[in-house]
């Protein structure tokens, strides 16, 4: 008996597997295939018969068998029915393999597990919840995982979780202090007994809450002290970790949506068709049955001499009634089984083309396009809506350092002999560094004036180059190469302190006081007197740091908009030429900030500083005093320059987004990573224009904020034009649904939708999701950032089942597997966050520019030619089946066939090859050099159409036939829109003439859409690691720090780890004070 039942919570006692097992809880094996040994014939079966046609054949082959009703042999129908179904069943059989494959790659992965007191190298699939597994670095994490202790200083790890949510920097995550304490010492570890009570399985990534019992105490676990699965362990040597969550209770897999069966549109279409074939085929039955009974009570008996019929045969209703079954058989060829065995073959043929085009193979990685699928080639045609990941699918995740402007110059253009800027190309040489051996070798500058101006000690570029090298949160460390490594909180950091290393100013190293760097060769040590970190509302950090010739320097970088309000009067000049260059670098997509600093008064600084311990030790409103301080320090700066970072696009990307546009299909980006970054590489792909009219951004925390957002975001694109239709339109429902998509046809200018996850997750609501769905229709593009895998999915499927649209869902990650499964066609994009995409995936190439050539070559070619060859085979069949039904009215209604299987099979033989033959003889004949050289007079190929084009005649037959064609359809057109016009002509005439009555529209300021791009960088990512930094919890004990006569304030661990918690989940909601929009 089994008892199944849902679980409301998880308790799950370390090192006790007997204690575990009695909850059943799911080992940590994965499966991703659709079938196995024993459930492969059923399902695969089951699926097959789902397709009309084959349950229609399968009756038709029942039909066969009974002799009394059949004329034609059952072997006819079951030869090709089971070649068919054994087709589809290889190819399905071959795609679960790979995934089989796949899965046990996975499952085999080794782990150390804590088993007995000692370390053991376990598979994946083995590993049991409650055990104590050891993470090394660069490692993927087996389940999801209480951090426990780490090599890191109290208990800190860091974590890549690209696989979950796209992002590539890290993330910072610690243990509990009395787990901590466990470090690597193994009989300790094993000792451990704690219990966990925590929230059942699901797919939320970013909460989790539970608590540990452990030693009489009780303590709170959030999602800052969890491990998932799928993250890599990031610049920590080694880490324990308790398993919650195993295997397919696992977030990562609770996101991953399931295997789905997908058919084209063709294949609905073809059901459809089926069954009203079928239809047809009973009536012409119905008809020959009825003529046959007829024909045997009036004519039949004067036969019946001669055929020695039984007495009890005699009825003609009988008759009829078996000849109603016979005919049936007779004339199923009006849908014979060939049409799905040729079908099969051109998908086939057209899957090959897509592997054979070496105009989609990624020749740098030796990666050419493959269909993993047969069945989907003609719906590549026919695609309405796209949705697309960002990172590492447009994007490279590559931030290069490529401009800057310091004291009003640009560096990084390549001026030419009439010093007019050029091309930066791969023929033009790099700039030689100073310091080569502490350079990167995959940075590369082209302007020399820079080092030029380094060389001859300019004191704004070495001043500029040192705020690059001070003000950061990267930390460093050596590799046993003895080379310099970077830790990096998010890309745009690690770019910039990168390329002040390759200029000579090399940053080395920090602790909780002081921060070393080599500048020009020389080691300078700084002493850190005060960090003042980024947020969302700052945006911007600042460093105040002591030289070593005592002077005390503030060090400040953030977003143009509000570093330029901080600055001294005396910048005016040097303000306004840096801001033309930030607007300059904005226009060619490049990510940019503000760059400035202060000196400060020694006596100032200790009083301010004086207040700011004072502030970190109040009770209350200590958060608005010590940003009320960091305002008053942070004035009167002087502006240095900016600098512009580029978030590089893959090859193609800004032309095949263009390309697609004009296709008419609709790009929706649903990324995970943060909004401002996403709306940057809007604007850099040309998804986002700054000539839009306006550019909704919804951030509402509850359901109810949302839907007024996103009815006030309506009335602004399209309450006239609903006015204006109310006059017209009745309350029906089905009037209202025309309505709405008249609308978004005639929506008049370029409008996008932004909306972030926690607001997705409301409006995903089934009373908010239909006025979603309507504004993201009628917005030209739609960015969705801080999404789930699970809500991509979601996007798709809500798209889906009320537009009624065909999609494809493109991707590169384990987080965009969900959304590529539940698309009508997946993409997967071998990219650098493994195959799990591709894996999961109908088609496969290694960049999306090859997304162009994929839909609108590949997919148009595969949707033509099989529309072509549907008509064709449809009036082929009808036609010869036609040919019985009319030959029964002479056969005395008999089901007798009119030309045997023998003949009608040479026939379609002679007429296929037949036909190709001749096409190729006449070909080949018409183009060779044979012919050409017997009659050279016959074939003027040389200048033909010139000389054609010369006769009047030609010219005069062209006109006649142009107007001819053309001059009916335009008066009849004209006509109809003026008597009698339609729902949507009156919405557009009125539009017009609104257009002409109102004046000119006046649109946002180009400035205010370049600076929210200019900004990107300040956006860019999460509060820092400042009061990480300046606590010393990330310093290792073996480095202890300098004492000065400044002393810092450290806080205690418990406020520091709340504010923390409390700073990175409100990261996210407190962009909605800056919206694009307000709403």
């Amino acid at each position: 008996m089994f008892c199944f039942m849902v679980e409301m919570e998880r308790i799950v006692k370390a090192n006790d597997r007997e204690y575990n097992e009695k909850f059943q809880y799911a080992d940590n094996r994965i499966h991703t295939s659709k079938y196995n040994i024993l459930t492969f014939l059923p399902i695969n079966l089951f699926e097959q018969f789902q397709r009309v046609a084959n349950a229609y054949f399968l009756c038709l082959l029942i039909l066969q068998l009974i002799p009394e009703i059949s004329s034609l042999t059952w072997f006819t129908t079951i030869v090709p029915l089971v070649l068919v179904i054994t087709m589809t069943a290889v190819k399905d059989a071959t795609d679960d393999y790979f995934r089989h494959k796949s899965d046990n790659q996975v499952n085999n992965r080794q782990s150390e597990v804590l088993i007995d007191s000692k370390l053991q190298n376990e598979k994946w699939m083995n590993v049991k919840v409650g055990d104590i597994i050891k993470l090394e670095n660069n490692q993927f994490v087996a389940a999801d995982l209480l951090l426990l202790s780490s090599s890191e200083p109290h208990g800190l790890c860091y974590v890549e979780t690209a696989e979950l949510d796209g992002e590539t920097n890290l993330k910072v995550r610690h243990a509990l202090s009395v787990t901590s304490e466990l470090g690597a010492d193994i009989n300790r570890l094993a000792r451990f007994d704690g219990i966990v009570v925590c929230e059942a399985p699901n797919n939320k990534l970013d909460k989790f809450m539970g608590i540990l019992s452990w030693k009489d105490s009780k303590h709170s676990l959030n999602n800052e002290k969890i491990i998932l699965r799928g993250c890599i362990l990031r610049n920590t040597s080694w880490c324990f970790g308790m398993v919650i969550f195993a295997g397919p209770d696992t977030k990562l897999m609770q996101n991953s949506g399931k295997t789905k069966f997908k058919r084209t549109s063709i294949d609905r279409l073809m059901n459809t068709l089926v069954l009203w074939i079928f239809g047809f085929l009973i009536c012409l039955g119905i008809i020959l049955a009825i003529g046959n009974s007829i024909w045997e009570s009036q004519i039949g008996d004067q036969f019946r001499t001669f055929l020695f019929w039984n007495e009890g045969e005699k009825s003609s209703v009988f008759s009829g009634f078996l000849t109603f079954w016979s005919y049936i058989i007779i004339l199923n060829t009006v849908v014979p089984i060939s049409l799905y065995v040729s079908m099969e073959v051109i998908r086939l043929g057209h899957s090959y083309f897509i592997n054979w085009d070496r105009k989609m193979y990624y020749s740098r990685k030796a990666t050419p396009a493959e269909a993993r699928t047969t069945t989907l080639n003609e719906e590549l045609g026919q695609i309405e809506y796209i949705f697309s990941d960002k990172t590492g699918t447009l994007t490279q995740n590559i931030m290069t350092f490529k401009r800057c402007s310091i004291n009003g110059r640009i560096y990084g253009e390549v001026p030419d002999d009439l010093d007019q800027k050029t091309e930066i190309t791969q023929e033009k040489e790099p700039v030689d560094f100073l310091v080569k051996s502490q350079v990167d070798r995959e940075f590369q500058f082209f302007d020399y004036n820079l080092m030029e101006s380094i060389k001859m000690g300019d004191p704004k570029v070495h001043e500029f180059l040192r705020v690059l090298a001070l003000c950061h949160t990267v930390m460093s460390e050596e590799n046993s190469a003895g080379e310099l490594i970077y830790q990096v909180q998010s890309p745009d950091e690690g770019a910039l302190v990168t390329a002040a290393r390759n200029f000579g100013f090399i940053f080395k190293s920090r602790t909780p006081e002081t921060i070393t760097i080599e500048e020009l060769g020389t080691l300078v040590t700084y002493q850190l007197l005060a960090f003042l970190d980024f947020n969302n509302t700052r945006k911007r950090m600042s460093v105040i740091v002591r030289n070593p010739e005592g002077q005390i320097k503030l060090y400040s970088k953030g977003a143009d908009t509000i570093l330029f309000e901080k600055l001294h009067p005396s910048n005016e000049v040097l303000l306004s030429l840096t801001s033309d260059h930030l607007s300059e670098f904005a226009g060619e997509g490049l990510r940019t900030l503000a760059i400035a600093h202060r000196d400060l008064d020694d006596k100032y600084f200790k009083e301010w500083h004086k207040m700011l311990e004072d502030a970190n030790a109040a009770t209350e409103e200590r958060d608005e005093r010590i940003a009320g301080l960091y305002e008053e320090i942070e004035r009167d700066l002087m502006l240095l320059g900016a600098t512009a970072v580029e978030d590089k696009l893959q090859e193609g990307v800004i032309e095949t987004v263009t390309s697609l546009s004009l296709a008419n299909i609709k790009i929706w980006v649903l990324t995970g990573d943060k909004q401002e970054t996403a709306i940057n590489i809007g604007y850099a792909c040309n998804m986002l224009t700054d000539d839009m009219n306006d550019v909704f951004v919804i951030a509402g925390n509850n359901a109810v904020e949302v839907r007024e957002e996103l009815r006030k975001a309506k009335e602004n694109l399209s309450g006239q034009n609903r006015n204006v239709s109310n006059g017209h339109v009745v309350c029906e429902k089905k009037q209202q649904l025309e309505l709405d998509s008249i609308v978004e046809e005639t929506v008049t200018g370029d409008y996008a939708l932004i909306i972030n996850g926690h607001s997705l997750a409301h409006a995903l609501e089934s009373d908010v999701k239909s006025d979603l769905l309507e504004l993201a229709c009628m917005c030209k593009t739609v960015v969705c950032c801080r999404v789930t895998p699970l809500q991509k999915a979601q996007v798709v499927e809500l798209v889906k089942k009320y537009r009624n649209a065909v999609t494809l869902a493109i991707g590169d990650g384990a987080n965009d597997v969900s959304m590529i499964k539940s698309a009508h066609i997946g993409v997967g994009i071998s990219g650098q966050e493994g195959l799990q995409a591709v894996l999961a995936s109908d088609y496969s190439f290694a960049q999306f520019r090859y997304l162009q050539r994929l839909l609108l070559v590949h997919g148009r070619w595969s949707y033509f030619r099989m529309c072509k060859f549907l008509c064709y085979f449809f009036y082929k069949n009808f036609a010869f089946t036609l040919v019985h039904f009319w030959f029964g009215f002479f056969c005395g209604f008999s089901a007798q066939i009119a030309l045997d299987t023998s003949y009608w099979t040479f026939i379609n033989h002679v007429f296929i090859w037949g036909s190709i033959a001749i096409y190729f003889s006449i070909l080949f004949t018409m183009h060779s050099n044979g012919i050409f050289g017997i009659f050279p007079k016959q074939f003027p190929f040389v200048g033909n159409a010139r000389h054609s084009l010369t006769q009047k005649c030609i010219w005069l037959v062209i006109l006649l036939t142009t107007v001819a064609s053309v001059l009916p359809v335009v008066v009849f057109r004209f006509l109809k829109v003026n008597l009698y016009p339609t729902l949507s002509d009156q919405i557009r005439r009125w539009q017009k003439a609104q257009k002409k009555a109102r004046p000119p529209s006046s649109r946002r300021p180009r400035t205010r859409r370049s600076s929210s791009r200019r900004s990107g960088y300040a956006f860019a990512h999460q509060e820092g690691y400042g009061e990480l930094i300046t606590s010393g919890k990330n310093m290792r004990a073996k480095n202890p720090p300098p004492t000065s006569g400044l002393e810092k304030t450290h806080y205690n661990s418990t406020s520091w780890i709340e504010n923390l918690c409390k700073k990175t989940t409100d990261t996210v909601s407190s962009f909605g004070q800056d919206k694009t929009v307000k709403l």
